[in-house]
C-alpha cells in the first residue's frame, strides 16, 4: 500500500488483533504512535531485513517500549517476521513476542520498557556514527509521560554537547499517561522551550497523526546541522476510534468483544476514507 495514511489504519487493526489474542497490551499509546512509526519505516529510514547487519543502516529505538505492539505490526509489514506469527504468539508463555521490545527478534536494536533509557542509548548510537564517519541516522520515540525521567535530560545535554545532528527524537505528545493527564501528573509545558534551552532544534508537529505533517518535519530534521532535533508530535491517545480516543483508561486495556467490533469497524472506515482522499 503506497498510501501511508491508510496503511497506518490497517496496521492498527493488527495491533487490536494482537492484544485480543494475547489478552494484554498498551493499546492507547499504540494507536497514538502509529503514524510516526509508519512514516519512519516506510518513508524515512534506511532499514530493511536485508541490511540489519550493515553499520550504515539507520537505527530506531522504541523508548516508550510499552507500545511495542505498534512496532511489531510495522516490523511485520516490513518483512522482519510474519504478522500471523506475532498475533498467534503475542504475550503467550515462552514467546519471544513479549510486551516490550526484545532484541532477540530481528529488527529490534535494544530492549526497552524501563522508561528514560531510549534517548541516552540513542545518543551513544549517534555518537558512534559520528566518530566512525557514517551517514546513518538514529531515531527514538519517547512518551510525554516518560519525560519526567531525569536520564532523558542527561541524554539531551550530551546530544547537544556533541552536536549530534544525526539524531532525531520524537515525543509522542498525547498528554495522557497511565495515571491521568500529563499536566496533572508532572507538568510538561513548555516542552518546546525546554528542549531549546538544552540546545536542540525543535519542530512542532501540530497533528502528529498526520503523515504529511510528519513527512515535512522529518525532512526538515535531516537538513539541520550542528545540533540534534526533536519533534513534538501532538497526537491523540487511542487514535482511530471514538471508543478509545483521548481516554486515559485505554492506556492498558483489552477491548470487550463489543468494543472490538466497533473499533475494527471504525478503523476500516478511516482507512477507506484515507484511500479516497
Amino acid at each position: 500500500m503506497e498510501n501511508l495514511a491508510a496503511l497506518a489504519y490497517e496496521l492498527r487493526k493488527n495491533v487490536v488483533d494482537m492484544i485480543m489474542e494475547g489478552k494484554a497490551g498498551h493499546i492507547g499509546g499504540d494507536m497514538s504512535v502509529m503514524e510516526i512509526l509508519t512514516e519512519l519505516y516506510f518513508d524515512q529510514m534506511n532499514i530493511t531485513p536485508e541490511n540489519m547487519d550493515s553499520p550504515d543502516r539507520d537505527k530506531f529505538v522504541m523508548s516508550k517500549g510499552h507500545s511495542v505492539e505498534a512496532l511489531y505490526s510495522v516490523l511485520a509489514k516490513k518483512g522482519f517476521f510474519s504478522i500471523e506469527e506475532v498475533i498467534e504468539k503475542f504475550s503467550k508463555f515462552g514467546s519471544e513476542f513479549i510486551g516490550h521490545p526484545n532484541n532477540k527478534l530481528p529488527g529490534i536494536e535494544m530492549n526497552s520498557g524501563s522508561l528514560g533509557h531510549g534517548l541516552p542509548v540513542s545518543v551513544g548510537m549517534a555518537l558512534e556514527g559520528k566518530m566512525d564517519g557514517r551517514s546513518c541516522r538514529v531515531y527514538t520515540v519517547m512518551g510525554d509521560g516518560e519525560l519526567a525521567e531525569g536520564s532523558v535530560w542527561e541524554g539531551a545535554m550530551a546530544a547537544s554537547q556533541y552536536k549530534l545532528d544525526n539524531l532525531c527524537a520524537v515525543v509522542d505528545r498525547n498528554r495522557l499517561q497511565i495515571s491521568g493527564n500529563t499536566e496533572d501528573v508532572m507538568h510538561q509545558d513548555d516542552l518546546h522551550e525546554r528542549f531549546r534551552s538544552f540546545g536542540w532544534h525543535v519542530i512542532d508537529v501540530a497533528d502528529g497523526n498526520s503523515i504529511s505533517q510528519l513527512k515535512d518535519a522529518f525532512n526538515e530534521a535531516k537538513q539541520v546541522k550542528g545540533k540534534p532535533t526533536v519533534l513534538i508530535a501532538n497526537t491523540v491517545k487511542g487514535c482511530g476510534s471514538a471508543v478509545m480516543e483521548d481516554k486515559a483508561s485505554w492506556h492498558h486495556h483489552v477491548p470487550s468483544q463489543e468494543e472490538y467490533m466497533q473499533i475494527m469497524k471504525d478503523l476500516e472506515e478511516r482507512k477507506e476514507a484515507a484511500l479516497h482522499e
